[in-house]
């Protein structure tokens, strides 16, 4: 399994925080090897969970060209019907997950198609199974588009997620398929996926545990001109 580069920094600051906290040890009259056990002690549990939080597993999409799959791994928080007249101006299926401190933090394009960056935009830090969150947290937003349906992605940032990462070009649209990692949040979070109501079939149910790349959490309708 590999890890992300993102990583890194992380790690580094990891190490400093274990110096400092030894040091704070020793000025606080601990022995020397009492300060070093301890230090390093919070620096091994802290970059096992750093490499582990930042793990970036292999999926293999299922071949079905009319499946809809997770974005997020994590728990099926909300499915609700509700209008989004911003960017797909229609009828919407609001598919949201949850994502623990626990979970692969890697999202996936749930569909087939050409993914465009809308931005990021700011707002509040409320904890992301708050509904209010989805309207009124900053979020990176992403439209997907395919053949068969659209998708409108947000990337939800909570109270503990500090930063939110689309790795594709930011300036044009990037062929994506089925699958293909498309960016990551950082320390819990929330993704929720948007698409006009008319065009699917939802599958999951709420509180289902799902994975990135590879459940299906809805299945495209298909008419007889596709």
């Amino acid at each position: 399994m590999s890890i992300r580069a993102e990583v890194l920094p992380f790690l580094f600051a990891v190490i400093v925080m274990g110096l400092i906290f030894g040091a704070l040890l020793k000025v606080a009259g601990a022995g020397m090897r009492t300060s070093l056990l301890c230090s390093s002690l919070l620096e091994f549990v802290l970059i096992f969970y750093m490499c582990f939080f930042f793990r970036d597993p292999d999926r293999i999409p299922p071949v079905d060209a009319d499946a809809v799959l997770a974005g997020a791994d994590g728990v099926v928080a909300a499915i609700k019907t509700l209008p989004e007249d911003e960017h797909l101006k229609c009828e919407t299926i609001r598919i949201s997950i949850f994502l623990s401190l626990f979970n692969v933090h890697v999202n996936r394009s749930p569909i087939k198609g050409n993914s465009t960056f809308l931005g990021y935009f700011p707002g509040k830090r409320l904890f992301t199974f708050d509904e209010k969150s989805s309207d009124q947290n900053q979020h990176n937003a992403i439209l997907i588009e395919g053949d068969l349906t659209r998708c409108l992605l947000y990337q939800i940032v909570g109270p503990v997620c500090r930063r939110v990462v689309y790795w594709p070009d930011h300036d044009n649209a990037v062929p994506l398929e089925k699958g293909d990692r498309i960016g990551m949040m950082k320390f819990g979070s929330r993704l929720d996926m948007y698409f006009p109501a008319e065009d699917i079939t939802v599958t999951a149910r709420l509180g289902d545990k799902v994975r990135a790349g590879e459940s299906v959490i809805a299945r495209i309708k298909r008419t007889e001109s596709s």
